[in-house]
């Protein structure tokens, strides 16, 4: 097993107009991969994948000012460093 070092910063944004269906569905895939710890966020040939553990921050933020609503979610969590096998093997052997 070897350690991949981590970039800097991987970004990914997406921003539609969706009705209350979709956004349903986006949620509960949202909540599949927090409770799989495995999140992979893709659209348009862009892709992030993220990998949610231990205790994470959450904060949620609502307001409503004239004729608009707003809603805004946040996870945040420490990401451990990745551990990826590889193809080589180790032989011991005693003559």
């Amino acid at each position: 097993r070897q350690e991949t070092p981590m970039s800097s910063e991987e970004k990914f944004v997406f921003e539609s107009l969706q009705d209350c269906v979709s956004i349903r569905a986006f949620l509960e895939a949202l909540t599949e991969g927090v409770g799989s710890k495995h999140l992979v966020l893709s659209s348009g040939g862009e892709r992030i994948e993220l990998y949610p553990q231990g205790l994470l921050q959450v904060e949620v933020k609502a307001r409503r000012k004239g004729g608009s609503s707003k809603v805004s979610l946040k996870l945040e969590w420490k990401d451990a460093p990745r551990v990826e096998t590889t193809d080589r093997t180790l032989s011991v052997s005693s003559n």
